[in-house]
């Protein structure tokens, strides 16, 4: 029996960020052609790229020309013109994940509300428009209240808490007074947030990886620590929600759901990514298959890799610090002494406070060893603009 080569198929990727950077290491490794399209001419993925076309994400043509250069075609991150990619998909290009996926995802309303159709339990949710609204739906779901942009957001941009009524005006205005759509959500005093990397190929066949324990700071992830320290029983919850939600989106490629933990016990869905995710970077080290491998296993056709966890792991995002200027590295080598860390730096030119630059890995024999190793790596290692 003959077997096609798979690995002969051009793989073109939307966005040449840190994300696109891992999925290329990978892709590389299994002989594939990868192009990009990124405005950026010394985005994180340049180097790697076979070829790199800079262009707009919402210019048309760059991504119709590069899905001419290409067999399929990926991308990095939600905030794309989806009508694009669909007129491609009804000119027979291969998109994965679906255009239909991200049209309902890159719309947190329409996310939650496909959930919700499918019994898959979320937060208790509703479209606003202005200031009465967000009031009246106070009423129902009380204070604090959640207020989201209902497409744009990211890293907790697009996000405002509202603490009571006197808040709900300066909120408002804070998110565009409307000028892009809006929704509320009831506010979850969760107990823990957690997050499941899922992979679905193209014959529909899936892995989960291990359940990932998020801490956040500023609305930006900081911490994932894999297993979480939750139930067993938990565990296996959270991972059969993440297979039916790949179901419901009929899911080709790596998603993440991020889920809340009430005090109850209970699972929320909070938020679903069509993509390899910040939370699941410790796959790379941790587990014996990385999100990225299985991104390009499952988009191509190839069968999907072991998910399986080898060591304890946890991640750390090193974000940039100090003021706006050319990065610039401090204590990398210090960090590196200490037993089991792996950093991974992103070669993004300009540092900035808030700034996702690299993050850091480390695997032990135990969850309380890799937590110590972890935080000792971060006070050691910096990026920094230089003024």
């Amino acid at each position: 029996m003959k077997f096609k080569d798979k690995t002969k198929q051009k793989i073109g990727i939307i966005g040449g960020g840190q994300l696109g950077k891992m999925m290329i290491l990978e892709a590389k490794k299994m002989g594939f052609y990868v192009s990009i399209l990124d405005p950026t001419k010394k985005c994180p993925a340049h180097s790697i790229a076979d070829q790199h076309l800079v262009a707009d994400f919402d210019d048309k043509n760059a991504i119709k020309k590069l899905a001419q250069k290409s067999d399929l075609i990926t991308y990095e991150f939600e905030h794309i013109d989806v009508e694009v990619l669909k007129e491609l998909e009804a000119e027979d290009y291969k998109i994965y994940p679906t255009g239909r996926s991200l049209e309902i995802i890159q719309n947190k309303y329409h996310q939650k509300n496909v959930l919700k159709q499918d019994q898959i339990a979320v937060p208790d949710f509703k479209k606003v428009s202005n200031p009465n609204d967000i009031k009246e739906a106070a009423d129902d779901f009380g204070y604090p209240l959640m207020l989201k942009s209902c497409t744009g957001g990211y890293d907790g941009k697009g996000n405002a808490l509202i603490d009571n009524k006197s808040e709900v005006e300066s909120a408002f205005q804070e998110l565009g007074s409307g000028k892009t759509p809006l929704m509320v959500e009831r506010y979850i005093p969760f107990k823990k947030e957690i997050s499941i990397i899922a992979a679905r190929g193209l014959n529909g066949k899936m892995k989960v990886y291990p359940v990932g324990e998020n801490e956040h700071q500023n609305n930006i992830l900081y911490e994932t620590k894999v297993p979480a320290e939750i139930s067993e029983e938990l565990k296996k919850e959270a991972e059969e929600l993440a297979r039916e939600v790949l179901k419901v989106f009929e899911g080709i490629g790596i998603f993440c759901v991020e889920m809340f933990v009430t005090e109850e016990d209970e699972l929320l869905v909070n938020e679903i990514a069509p993509r390899p995710h910040n939370s699941g970077h410790y796959t790379i080290e941790g587990c014996v298959t990385s999100q990225y491998e299985q991104h390009v296993r499952a988009i191509t056709g190839l069968p999907l890799g072991d998910s399986s966890l080898v060591r304890p792991s946890v991640m750390r995002n090193i974000l940039g610090s100090g003021k706006e200027g050319k990065a610039q590295i401090i204590g990398l080598e210090p960090a590196l002494a200490i037993e089991g860390v792996k950093v991974h730096i992103y070669q993004k030119t300009i540092a900035r406070p808030g700034r996702k630059m690299g993050h850091l890995t480390v695997t032990a024999d135990s969850l309380k060893l890799a937590v110590e190793r972890a935080l000792e790596a971060s006070q050691l290692i910096e990026i920094k603009g230089e003024v």
